[in-house]
């Protein structure tokens, strides 16, 4: 068994996967935006992640833009059997890289057409409807929308699932009344807790829920001294720990730590060797106080 075995499966629809992911977001250039500093460096990002048995990668058209889908197609394709590839639509870059509202029906079945292209496929494996409008009544007529023309591709064999992402449990409700949702992606990890109950419910019904940003920005600089303290006794490093953390925390989190370093990417996917005590994980549960926010929004 590999290690990325090691971290156990869920479905997204009837598709299977390995907990432990790769997000694609940062092998594009700074800020998302443009080609990478290292394009050959990428590639070998994605050959290894695929080779240590990832089969969950998550990208976005709007990344680069372009730049992630066509580093995927051509480091990977034709792709490997059981390889899922979940995309995202509903935004798009700006000149200045600013990311813009893309949410009309016309955007959508373009952005899905273009996502089709650039990874050279004839379906796209799941595609996530990122919301643009927060909590206001605009999000809600744009997601009922959106969903409405995604499950119209779906109807045409475009798309085989349909997700949402940067949403409320509200929101999450109304989309489930329009199609079936495989998959919802929030911001959440160790130091960002606001969807705890989000979570859990949607682990009641089995569908996905798929933390953009699992590793908290800070966690390589700024270590909270109760992480640093579990991640010295088990032998790991902070970041391992905090993933091991989602792991453990429901049945129905699928991680997506993103990078750009070789280094990184093995130490993210070591990961699934981490067995967190009982005590540890309370600790880890009850001994950091995770950071509030107004939402699950966020630039991914």
């Amino acid at each position: 068994m590999s290690g990325v075995e090691m971290s156990g499966t869920f479905a997204l629809g009837d598709l299977q996967v390995s907990r432990l992911g790769f997000g694609a977001m940062h092998l594009s250039g700074p800020g998302v935006f443009g080609p990478p500093k290292d394009r050959a460096g990428a590639l070998a990002v994605l050959r290894e992640a695929v080779a240590s048995g990832v089969n969950h990668i998550d990208t976005s058209d709007y990344y680069g833009p372009h730049v992630t889908n066509q580093l995927i197609h051509d480091a990977l394709h034709p792709y490997p059997a059981g390889l899922v590839i979940v995309t995202k639509v509903g935004a798009r870059r700006g000149r200045d890289g600013s990311v813009l509202a893309a949410s009309s029906p016309d955007e959508l079945i373009l952005a899905v057409h273009d996502n089709l292209r650039h990874l050279g496929v004839d379906v796209l494996d799941v595609v996530n409807l990122r919301n643009m409008f927060g909590i206001d009544a605009m999000a809600t007529d744009a997601i009922e929308a959106g969903l409405t023309a995604l499950a119209d591709l779906q109807h045409q064999g475009l798309i085989r699932h349909i997700g949402l992402s940067n949403v409320t449990p509200g929101q999450v409700a109304a989309g489930r009344s329009i199609c079936e949702i495989v998959c919802v992606q929030n911001k959440y990890n160790l130091m960002h807790r606001e969807d705890d109950a989000l979570v859990d419910d949607l682990a009641r019904d089995r569908i996905a829920y798929v933390p953009f940003f699992p590793i908290d920005g800070g966690l390589r600089s700024r270590v909270p001294s109760t992480l640093a303290g579990v991640a010295q006794r088990l032998g790991a490093t902070p970041v391992q720990v905090a993933l091991a953390w989602l792991l453990r925390r429901a049945p129905n989190l699928l991680l997506i730590p993103g990078t750009s370093s070789l280094l990184h990417l093995r130490e993210n996917l070591a990961a699934t060797t981490v067995r967190l005590p009982d005590e540890a994980f309370a600790m880890l549960d009850e001994g950091i106080t995770p950071l509030r926010e107004s939402g699950p929004w966020s630039a991914s």
